[in-house]
């Protein structure tokens, strides 16, 4: 069985990611299935996902899906190379491909360029251009061009994440296939392109109360329409709780905090009205803004580094058809599969539930309760 992965959030599905799906269809053959792994509740930008993870698990299995596994929490807010990496780990063994959007479909620069990365000669790079004063992502920029590397091409956020992949698929020494597909259209419009569409202009139509189905699957709206939004503005007041009653330690413990950052977190925190506010104070040209909200994210669900360096004890399955029950099966068979389920009373059992209990304090009017919002969709 050939089967081809995909590491997701859909946040939310649109257009593209159904394009995407069906290009893996026409390249793959009708004997290929596609596995997404897919972010929970959280999203690697720091924020919680708009809706439920249940209804975009479902929404991802009617656009083309056959199953559908949750990707793990300290994995869906980790960086963008810890993201890859987690995702990859999972996927690579039992998948014949990783598929991705990306700006070039090019997979030899793709791949030249994450070879580039994982070189001992790139750190000493690195660290000369970051002495100039240059942000981290210019000066990744610049320590590749040093080195012959064409460094524009991680000027393209999807491009960024398409080399962590191949990154992650070297340093795994996997046999896992990439498949880069061109990603159409911008990753950021604020205004949503009619047949490419991005997630953050979606994001802003959906919370704006405006026009969002058209750019949708036609089996996804039926999935969306209604459903209860999330942002991080709704809880702000309780992730400004959370902070302001964290001890100089809690914050030390934090992720993403090094050289300092998480002291310079901790006293804006300690000084500042809003979470703006503690933001922008914080913010420096050298560390990007989505790193900080992956910070207050994690301060906010409880998530240290430690947790972050652990091993993922299992994945759970959020939505599977026929297809995706025989991928199960062939996959315990022959044992190239990650554990699938939750171990009563396991330390990452209660993390997770923890944070699926708090992403209700996220919800549009008001607070949604606590519990396990846990479901498996089935066809």
């Amino acid at each position: 069985m050939k089967i081809t992965g995909i590491i997701c959030e859909y946040n939310p599905l649109h257009l593209g990611h159904k394009k995407q799906m069906d290009t893996i269809a026409a390249l793959q053959g009708p004997e290929n299935s596609i596995v997404c792994l897919m972010s929970g509740n959280f999203v690697q930008r720091g924020a919680p996902a708009i809706i439920d993870k249940s209804l975009r698990a479902k929404a991802a299995l009617l656009s083309g899906a056959d199953l559908v596994l949750e990707l793990p929490v300290t994995a869906a807010v980790d960086s963008a190379e810890g993201f890859a990496s987690k995702g990859v780990s999972v996927l690579a063994s039992f998948c014949s491909h990783l598929c991705f959007g990306a700006e070039t479909d090019d997979a030899a620069a793709l791949v030249r360029t994450a070879q580039a990365l994982l070189s001992p000669d790139f750190p000493a790079a690195l660290h000369t251009a970051l002495d100039k004063g240059l942000s981290f992502p210019a000066a990744r920029q610049e320590a590749l061009e040093a080195m012959g590397i064409d460094g524009q091409l991680l000027t393209k956020p999807n491009n960024i994440l398409a080399v962590e992949y191949c990154k992650a698929i070297l340093s795994q020494n996997s046999k896992i296939q990439p498949l880069p597909i061109l990603r159409q259209g911008n990753y950021h419009d604020a205004a949503p392109d009619p047949e490419n569409p991005s997630a953050t202009a979606l994001r802003q139509l959906m919370a704006q109360g405006q026009d969002w189905e058209s750019f949708v699957p036609a089996a996804a709206r039926e999935c969306f329409a209604g459903a209860t939004l999330h942002t991080t503005a709704n809880a702000e007041r309780a992730i400004l709780a959370k902070l302001r009653t964290m001890t100089d330690e809690d914050f030390a413990a934090l992720p993403f905090g090094s050289e300092g950052l998480w002291r310079k977190l901790m006293h804006a925190a300690r000084e500042k009205a809003t979470l703006e506010d503690i933001l922008t104070a914080t913010k420096s040209k050298r560390y990007t803004r989505s790193r900080l909200d992956r910070m207050v994210l994690c301060a906010f669900l409880g998530i240290t580094q430690a947790d972050l360096d652990a091993p993922i004890p299992y994945v759970r399955v959020l939505a599977l058809n026929d297809k995706g029950r025989e991928i199960l099966k062939l996959a315990r068979k022959t044992g190239h599969f990650p554990n699938i389920g939750e171990t009563q009373d396991n330390p990452y059992q209660l993390l997770e539930n923890r944070c699926d209990a708090l992403y209700g304090l996220f919800a549009d009017q008001m607070p949604e309760a606590p519990g396990n919002r846990h479901r498996i969709v089935k066809f």
